[in-house]
């Protein structure tokens, strides 16, 4: 039997609509998810543009409402955190434990837009009689979603409220994993977050939970900058927006670490001119991350790299869902994680629009979309 929800549309020429769409029941690996909260980040709005026609939405948590036959581990009832990194199992990456660059299910990954079966999984939604993508494979902006078993992953915590649960799904998770597993942040060390909105923010909470002892954040939102210290920056800089690739920010960050850099620089801004800005940074044989995922052409003075310094863009902050999850979930549950305090505002899904102004004018670290039904 299908079901009739509302959910957010993109037209694919910059616009959206809320509208209402059909799902089928779980194919036998599929689960059926009520969502209960959406979280949103730049990406969305992009994807508002994307040339089709897609259900909105990559960030969300809810509780699974029907499963296919062949489902495992997970129950009707369970709360879930949705998750875009679908691994297959069996490609080189996955078996090198790569599981967030999937070469087969990867909705990101160059030649990975499908499944095993070589088909993007869009032929459990309809919208006007047609069959309809979701954006990232899972589509959350939506009352309800169908999605693969391997996008979900149980939620265990008895006292994290969803909206709080929706926001590890991307933007936590790649800005604490960035740090954590991909740069691997060694205690003692210096660390610089370039924009701090909420995937710098988790960039910062992942140093301060892997000890660095000197975390200098840089924005040119003092808000923001304030907000960046309650999660544990130690130095602020407020940045110039005529300061071309931040170099007069990277004197002030050299003074702060003995004139030499810090140890780790990450770039949370998703703009452009930016990309190569962390490297300016860095210390000899230092470390700059470009966490956005900036897909522009863009130049770099090769200057910037003397000398051995490394430079690494990562997706999903190196994600491996059914390990980093629970480790999170875990984390907030110790206290050591902020999560509800990331939320600046909360909206229902007829605000969207709202809710993506709010995003788009800086005021929000998180804005997160709830269901109430």
């Amino acid at each position: 039997m299908s079901i009739q929800c509302n959910a957010a549309i993109a037209d694919g020429k910059g616009g959206f609509i809320i509208d209402s769409i059909t799902i089928q029941k779980p194919k036998p690996d599929e689960v059926l998810v009520q969502m209960k909260a959406a979280g949103l980040c730049h990406t969305d709005h992009d994807s508002l543009h994307w040339g089709k026609p897609i259900v909105l939405g990559h960030e969300g948590a809810g509780i699974v409402s029907a499963i296919g036959d062949n489902v495992e581990n997970i129950n009707i009832g369970d709360s879930v955190i949705l998750n875009w990194a679908t691994p297959c199992e069996n490609c080189l990456q996955c078996n090198l434990g790569n599981q967030h660059i999937c070469e087969n299910n990867s909705p990101v990954v160059a030649g990975g837009n499908g499944y095993t079966d070589g088909h993007a999984h869009i032929d459990g939604t309809t919208w006007q009689n047609n069959p309809i993508e979701r954006s990232f494979n899972i589509g959350t902006l939506s009352e309800y979603t169908l999605v693969k078993a391997s996008a979900v992953v149980k939620n265990t915590s008895d006292k994290m409220p969803f909206p709080s649960a929706s926001i590890i799904s991307c933007g936590v998770m790649t800005g604490f994993g960035s740090a954590v597993n991909s740069a691997k942040v060694t205690p003692n060390s210096s660390v610089v977050v370039l924009g701090t909105g909420g995937v710098g923010i988790s960039v910062i909470q992942g140093a301060k939970i892997s000890k660095a002892t000197k975390i200098i954040a840089i924005d040119i939102n003092e808000k923001r900058l304030e907000m960046a210290k309650e999660f544990g920056a130690t130095h602020l800089i407020l940045a110039d927006k005529n300061d071309v690739g931040l170099l007069n920010a990277a004197e002030k960050v050299k003074a702060m670490t003995e004139d030499r850099g810090a140890d780790f620089a990450f770039e949370c801004t998703a703009v452009p001119a930016l990309g190569a800005a962390p490297l300016a940074m860095v210390r000899n044989a230092g470390t700059a991350v470009q966490v956005s995922g900036i897909e522009e052409e863009i130049t770099i003075d090769m200057n910037l790299f003397e000398w051995d310094k490394i430079y690494i863009n990562p997706l999903y902050g190196g994600c491996n869902p059914n390990i980093d999850f629970p480790k999170l979930v875990n984390l907030y549950e110790q206290g050591k994680l902020k999560l509800d305090e990331m939320i600046t505002n909360t909206y229902e899904l007829k605000d969207l629009q709202q809710a993506f102004d709010d995003m788009l004018s800086g005021k929000n670290a998180k804005g997160v979309i709830v269901f109430n039904s």
